[in-house]
């Protein structure tokens, strides 16, 4: 029998056990690449996971090759469960692993119930998370397909930097929001494509952030993106690749891009899409920001008296 044919699947399960839970340091410290004083801490891994904190693993036999880590939270008066961490080692990447360790956060937050302290039971609605939003391949994941949206910008979220190499360029992050059960987010993982769609609303606007024939990014008119109801911004296929050779290019890329997202989601907008190289396979990452309130755009997300949502 062909070995690869033989090998078993990468298994998705929750972390259970104290063997689990230590291999979490080596996994942050191989793809974030951090410190000791920046990974988090076993005894505190342990005591979110006996607190009801959601720890899901991806295991090659008994080897943690990807995690996701999320707690319970609040935002805005209403319950939910914010995913601080996902990771996959490098030679597990491009496995879909990382779709299918959120699809498994999903379903473990969809089957919570929170007693009220009466004769009710609350049910979790949403998630919420952070990534950097000039990381490409994430906001392809993040948008297109598991559905999320955003209306926060968070500058230098963990601080100027950390011990990470991938976090020397500023830690701005989008603030992302996931309502597991709308109508978006399951046509998002039931595979429906919308590319088309993105590229004709983006086939109209001029970018407020846009690249120059240099690579580099120039802004256009802000007055006339604000005055429209949608705006674009551009970021590069590769920031990683773009750190490598030219930090300064990059970092003009996060201040431009900072100034950007700030500006348009003060004026009210939020982020509704993202479309992944728009002008052939090296071409940019392209942002879509829709103006209004994202509950009308997604009406899962209105208040319902009686439980925060």
């Amino acid at each position: 029998m062909d070995e690869a044919k033989s090998k078993p699947a990468v298994a998705i399960r929750d972390l259970r056990s104290f063997e689990d839970l230590k291999q979490v340091e080596e996994v942050e410290k191989e793809v974030w690449g951090l410190s000791e004083l920046d990974t988090t801490p076993l005894t505190l891994a342990i005591a979110t996971k006996e607190a009801g904190g959601i720890w899901v693993g991806a295991f090659d036999d008994t080897q943690l090759v990807g995690f996701a880590f999320g707690f319970l939270g609040t935002e805005r008066g209403r319950l939910i469960v914010h995913s601080h961490m996902l990771a996959v080692r490098e030679s597990y990447r491009n496995s879909g692993l990382g779709f299918k360790l959120k699809l498994a956060q999903r379903e473990r937050v969809l089957a919570l119930r929170v007693d009220d302290g009466g004769t009710n039971q609350l049910r979790i609605h949403e998630m919420t998370w952070t990534f950097d939003p000039l990381q490409s391949r994430n906001a392809h994941l993040n948008f297109s397909k598991l559905g999320v949206v955003a209306e926060s910008y968070k500058v230098d979220f963990y601080g100027p930097e950390t011990s990470s190499v991938l976090h020397r360029n500023s830690t701005d992050r989008l603030w992302v929001a996931w309502p597991l059960a709308s109508r978006r987010v399951q046509e998002r993982l039931q595979g429906r494509d919308n590319r088309a769609e993105v590229l004709d609303a983006l086939s109209t606007l001029t970018p407020l952030i846009q690249f120059n024939g240099d690579g580099k990014p120039v802004r256009t008119d802000l007055a006339a993106a604000l005055s429209r109801q949608r705006i674009a911004i551009e970021i590069p296929s590769d920031i990683g690749c773009v750190e490598r050779k030219d930090a300064g290019l990059a970092r003009e890329w996060r201040m431009q891009t900072r100034w950007a997202f700030t500006a348009a989601l003060q004026a009210e907008f939020f982020v509704a899409e993202f479309c992944r190289t728009v002008r052939g396979q090296q071409g940019p990452g392209v942002y879509l920001l829709e103006k209004g309130k994202v509950e009308d755009h997604v009406p899962e997300m209105k208040r319902k008296p009686g439980n925060g949502r």
